[in-house]
C-alpha cells in the first residue's frame, strides 16, 4: 500500500491522521467553527458542504473558499458534498454535483475532494482526471446506513476505487452486529494487503466505534473526529481521539 500527501499529512504511515468535519448553515459559522481547528487535535479539515444553506445559490470559490483557505491556515482541507442517497442533507443532480466539484477542484482552494461512487463513472473519471492535473486527491467513497455489505463485497467497492484511479479508497457502514464490525475489519486488512492505495474504513455507530480507533492495527488511514457537531453516528471528539490513539501508536 502506497503513502499519499493531502497538503503537509501523510496518510498511510503511523497512526490514523485525524479528520475534523465542518457542517454549519452559513458561512458566518463556518468561518467561526474554522478558526477553532488551529487549536484542536486535527490534522486535517473536510467541510462538509451539502450542509451549507446556499451551496446551489452562492459561488462559493470566488469568496468563501478562499476566506476559508485563509482562516484554516496550513490545514489540509478536504471538500465533501455528500448527496441524501449517501447520508448527507441534500440531493443534487449528477451533472449539478460534477460541475460543483469542478468548480471547487479548479479553484485551487482545496487539497482534496470526496468523489461518491455513485456517480456515473464517466463523471468519476473526469473529476479523477481534473484533480490529478490540479494536485488535488482524489478520495472515491462509498457510504452505507443502513446496513454492513459481506466483507467480500466491501473488498469489491474498495478495489473497484483503487481500479479507477481514486487516490485513496473509502467505505462507511452501518453495523447491525459484532459480526458487521468484524466483517468491516477484516476487509480492511484485506485491502491494506492487496490494494495500492491507502484506505478509509469506519463502521458508524456505537457498536462501531473501535474500527474508529484501531486503524493503525487494521489499515485505515484516516478517522473523524469533532470539535462541534457530528456529521456521521459514533464520531467522538477530536481531543479524546487523539489520546486513544496515540497510546495505540506508542504501543505498537
Amino acid at each position: 500500500m502506497n503513502t499519499v500527501s493531502i497538503g503537509s499529512v501523510i496518510l498511510g504511515e503511523g497512526r490514523p491522521k485525524i479528520c475534523v468535519p465542518l457542517v454549519e448553515r452559513t458561512s458566518a459559522s463556518l468561518l467561526s467553527r474554522a478558526r477553532l481547528c488551529p487549536e484542536s487535535a486535527a490534522d486535517l479539515i473536510e467541510w462538509r458542504a451539502d450542509w451549507y444553506d446556499d451551496i446551489e445559490q452562492e459561488d462559493i470559490t470566488a469568496d468563501l473558499l478562499p476566506q476559508l483557505r485563509d482562516v484554516l491556515g496550513g490545514f489540509p482541507l478536504l471538500f465533501t458534498f455528500r448527496t441524501k442517497p449517501q447520508g448527507g442533507e441534500r440531493e443534487l443532480a449528477p451533472e449539478a454535483y460534477e460541475n460543483l466539484l469542478t468548480s471547487v477542484i479548479a479553484s485551487g482552494n482545496i487539497d482534496a475532494v470526496d468523489v461518491e461512487l455513485t456517480m456515473p463513472e464517466e463523471s468519476i473519471r473526469r473529476l479523477i482526471a481534473l484533480a490529478h492535473a490540479h494536485h488535488t486527491v482524489i478520495i472515491l467513497s462509498h457510504h452505507d446506513f443502513t446496513q454492513t455489505p459481506s466483507q467480500e463485497e466491501i473488498l469489491s467497492f474498495l478495489t473497484r476505487m483503487d481500479a479507477l484511479g481514486g487516490d485513496i479508497a473509502k467505505i462507511a457502514v452501518m453495523p447491525r452486529s459484532e459480526e458487521d464490525v468484524l466483517a468491516l475489519l477484516s476487509a480492511t486488512l484485506q485491502a491494506r494487503h492487496n490494494l495500492s492505495c491507502p484506505v478509509i474504513t469506519m463502521a458508524m455507530g456505537s457498536m462501531g466505534l473501535i474500527s474508529r480507533l484501531s486503524g493503525e492495527t487494521f489499515g485505515s488511514c484516516l478517522t473523524f473526529g469533532t470539535i462541534g457537531q457530528t456529521s456521521a453516528p459514533g464520531q467522538i471528539d477530536a481531543g479524546q481521539l487523539r489520546t486513544v490513539l496515540d497510546v495505540i501508536h506508542g504501543a505498537m
